[in-house]
């Protein structure tokens, strides 16, 4: 009986201390967290005010806390394309695309290879973003400016007439239209010219592409 009763305080003295280890973890991810939130607010405000000196020292203190933290290596990206460091954009977008490739870090990976002239690297990145989500022009304008640039029309064509699909307005028309006249589609633009005329906008401003999350340049 009296084995018995040790056996049950130890392992009643054991659940308590597994209780207070486990309360203990708690609160400093809760403290960790907290840290983040302020310093993710540091990093904004930083960037909406051009202060990119200090949001960058927030988001490398974030990465120091969370090395794998896919977010916060895009925003640096982001500031790095702002302030034309594209060798470190372009390094950061990669990191965030290995950890979680997302539609916004692989279309802002292609957005810096395309300003760099990396045409045949901007392509692929754009071809991920699509795959990843495909039902924004935007996207597909991109795609279509760098395989104008690698001598790709059909592809190129493919891509500026389902941006018109997704969105029929005023500024994908005119990308069509222009790409028409400079390959001396004339008769094809034509048809755009009459559907631009036919085309009903609506009162206040005018609708224009919607564009993707993040988009840096």
């Amino acid at each position: 009986m009296y084995e018995l009763l040790v056996v049950g305080a130890f392992g009643f003295m054991g659940l308590l201390h597994t209780r207070k280890r486990s309360d203990e973890e708690s609160d400093i991810s809760r403290k960790v967290g907290d840290r983040i939130g302020k310093l993710w607010d540091i990093a904004h405000q930083g960037m909406r005010e051009n202060r990119f000196l200090r949001a960058e020292k927030a988001l490398l203190t974030i990465l120091k806390i969370d090395e794998k933290n896919a977010a916060a290596y895009n925003r640096l990206g982001i500031l790095y394309a702002k302030q034309k460091e594209y060798r470190d954009a372009i390094d950061c977008f990669e990191i965030a695309s290995s950890i979680e490739a997302t539609p916004s870090s692989l279309h802002n990976l292609g957005l810096i290879y395309y300003e760099t002239e990396n045409y045949e690297k901007a392509g692929i990145a754009f071809e991920q973003a699509l795959k990843l989500e495909e039902d924004l022009a935007a996207r597909h304008v991109a795609y279509a400016k760098v395989n104008e640039k690698l001598g790709n029309e059909k592809l190129m064509f493919a891509s500026l007439m389902r941006a018109v699909e997704l969105e029929p307005n005023h500024e994908t028309y005119a990308l069509l239209q222009r790409a028409y006249l400079e390959h001396g589609m004339d008769a094809e633009a034509e048809v755009i010219e009459e559907k631009l005329k036919t085309l009903i906008v609506p009162s206040g401003k005018p609708r224009r592409i919607l564009r993707p999350r993040r988009v840096v340049i």
